[in-house]
């Protein structure tokens, strides 16, 4: 691939990246989203997240799927989660968690 065809891809897709993420700012008040669809992006972020966190509580380096009790991410994901359930305090769950997590690993197995 030539310089020039590279600075094209990346002008092309730098222009691409700009129009679609400030389409609705320069739209604004000249679409009226649904209440539905209003309502249903509230769970987009906990999707993502989800997206994210699960294969990393689920899966092992190799990439086998790990289930049981010695997955010391998936106990320590499954207690924060409860904790979460408990106190709904999102930065206190994260610190529980990783505290958790900690004292897991740190904790000679027999």
């Amino acid at each position: 691939m030539a310089d020039w065809e590279i600075w094209l891809v990346i002008l092309v897709l730098a222009l691409a990246t700009a129009c679609t993420r400030s389409a609705f700012w320069l739209i604004g008040h000249h679409i009226t989203i649904p209440k539905r669809v209003q309502e249903m992006l509230r769970y987009a972020p906990a999707c993502a997240l989800a997206a994210i966190i699960a294969p990393d509580l689920i899966l092992a380096a190799d990439g086998q799927a790990v289930l049981d009790v010695s997955n010391l991410k998936l106990v320590s994901g499954i207690v924060a989660t409860i904790y979460y359930l408990l106190r709904r305090n999102m930065l206190e769950t994260i610190i529980f968690g990783m505290a958790f997590f900690t004292a897991l690993r740190l904790i000679p197995v027999i």
